[in-house]
C-alpha cells in the first residue's frame, strides 16, 4: 500500500470529503488505468475529468489529424494544432493540467490487431469512439477479458449512456443487436452537448473505480438535451447474444 502525498491530499481534498469517498477512493484512482477511445468533444472532454480526479494512468487512442471543424468542441485542442494528430495534443493539455497522470497517447484507431493488448492493460475502457466498429471491437474485448466499459455516445441532441460489467449487465450487443445508422461525421454537435455526456462518462468511471456510488448497471440513461428530458431504461440482457451470451456464467 502506498500513500498520497502531501500535494496529492491537498490536490483532491475537496472530493475526498465525499461520503464513502475519503483516502481510499482517492488511492483506488491513484492506482487505476483507463482506456479512453475516441479522444474527441466526447472521450477528450471525459479524459479531462479522469485526469483531474487523480486517475493514475489514461490511455489515449485515437486516429486521424485534428480537423478545423473539431474546435466547437474538443477543448483539449488549441487553434494552432489543427492538420495534426489529435491524441498528441490531448497528451500535452492533461499533462500541463495534471502532471502527475501518466498518459499514453496512441495516434491509432481501435483495431483487431490492437484492441486486446489495449484492454488488457485497463482497469475500465471508456467506449467514446465515433463509429459502431470500434465500438463493437471495443466491446467484445472487454467482454472477453471481463473489463468494464463505460458506453457513452450522441447524436445531435440525444445522447445514452451505461456501464457494462461482462458477465453481470448487458453488454452493447444486447443493448443494440441493430446498429444505428450514425454517420461518422454527418450529425450535428454542440459542444456542451458532448460536454455534458462526456461528464457523466467520467462521473461513471470513478465510481467503477472507488465504488463510492452505484454506476448506471442494467439501466441504460437516455437523455434528450434539447428538451432536457432524461430517462432511465432496462435493457433486455440477451442470453443468445453472440458476443456474450456464452459468458454469462
Amino acid at each position: 500500500m502506498f500513500y498520497l502525498t502531501p500535494t496529492e491530499i491537498e490536490t483532491y481534498h475537496r472530493q475526498m470529503m465525499l461520503p464513502n469517498f475519503g483516502e481510499a477512493g482517492q488511492q483506488k484512482l491513484r492506482q487505476a488505468t483507463v482506456l479512453v477511445t475516441g479522444v474527441g468533444g466526447l472521450g477528450g472532454t471525459a479524459a479531462l475529468y479522469l485526469a483531474v480526479a487523480g486517475v493514475g494512468r489514461l490511455i489515449l487512442v485515437r486516429g486521424g489529424d485534428l480537423r478545423q471543424d473539431d474546435m466547437n468542441r474538443q477543448i483539449l485542442m488549441t487553434d494552432d494544432w489543427v492538420g495534426k494528430p489529435r491524441v498528441i495534443k490531448a497528451k500535452e493539455t492533461l499533462s500541463a493540467i495534471n502532471p502527475n497522470v501518466e498518459i499514453e497517447a496512441i495516434p491509432e484507431y481501435v483495431t483487431p490487431e490492437n484492441v486486446d493488448s489495449l484492454v488488457l492493460q485497463a482497469d475500465v475502457a471508456l467506449d467514446c469512439a465515433h463509429n459502431f466498429e470500434e465500438r463493437d471491437l471495443l466491446n467484445a474485448a472487454c467482454v472477453r477479458w471481463r473489463k468494464p466499459m463505460v458506453e457513452a455516445a450522441m447524436n445531435g441532441m440525444e445522447a445514452y449512456l451505461t456501464t457494462i460489467i461482462p458477465g453481470q449487465t448487458p453488454c452493447l450487443s444486447c443493448i443494440f443487436p441493430e446498429k444505428p445508422d450514425w454517420d461518422r461525421r454527418s450529425f450535428g454537435v454542440l459542444g456542451a452537448v458532448s460536454g455534458t455526456l462526456a461528464c457523466l462518462t467520467a462521473l461513471e468511471a470513478i465510481k467503477v473505480i472507488t465504488g463510492f456510488e452505484k454506476p448506471l448497471l442494467s439501466e441504460l440513461l437516455t437523455m434528450d438535451l434539447g428538451g432536457l428530458n432524461f430517462a432511465k431504461r432496462r435493457p433486455y440482457h440477451d442470453p443468445h447474444c453472440p458476443v456474450c451470451g456464452n459468458h454469462s456464467h
